[in-house]
């Protein structure tokens, strides 16, 4: 949605509430300093995704690799961050990615038998949806699993380490109150 709002229009304002990584993928230039139309507020989930490795890690101990389940459609920089993260710190990680939902179950069977220790699940549009069916896997399979939104946890997940999207909507709609009452 914000690509096409990018290519549609560089005057209108635009006010993002939870954008992923709005640098990485190129709508702002900047956190501090966002230039042109767009602002808003990040998730910062290609900052965090090394943290939440980390916690699953202390939840999981142990020599067993670590899996990563992501939505293609969203989850690229965010896997690369979890790559980089996991090869920085000597861990082996296995990529579960999805194109549609009906390869979740299969992706667990994959986690399982490649007798993983944990998993970390990354935002986006196709695994967000499936919440409570992605918890309700990583139970049935004893994956303890990290999760980067509440709402998987609100769903049954076991953990979740992002900031509030409650919050951040809040903070966006003064962001919208100000730029209706004339701010640039």
């Amino acid at each position: 949605m914000l690509a096409a709002l990018k290519q549609a229009t560089s005057t209108i304002p635009v006010v993002m509430t939870g954008a992923g990584d709005p640098v990485g993928q190129g709508f702002v230039q900047s956190l501090a300093r966002p230039g042109g139309n767009f602002t808003g507020l990040s998730l910062q989930s290609t900052e965090t995704t090394g943290k939440r490795l980390e916690l699953l890690k202390e939840l999981a101990p142990g020599a067993a690799p670590m899996a990563v389940l992501w939505d293609r459609r969203l989850g690229l920089l965010s896997r690369q961050a979890v790559e980089a993260a996991a090869k920085e710190r000597g861990w082996k990680l296995l990529s579960l990615e999805i194109r549609d939902a009906g390869e979740i179950e299969g992706a667990f069977k994959a986690a399982t038998g490649a007798r993983v220790g944990a998993l970390l699940v990354l935002p986006g549009p196709l695994l967000d949806v499936q919440a409570r069916r992605v918890a309700e896997l990583a139970a049935k399979s004893r994956l303890p699993a990290m999760d980067a939104l509440r709402f998987y946890v609100e769903a049954g997940g076991l953990i979740s380490y992002s900031a509030d999207l409650i919050e951040i909507n809040h903070r966006a709609a003064i962001f919208v109150d100000k730029i209706l009452k004339g701010a640039k």
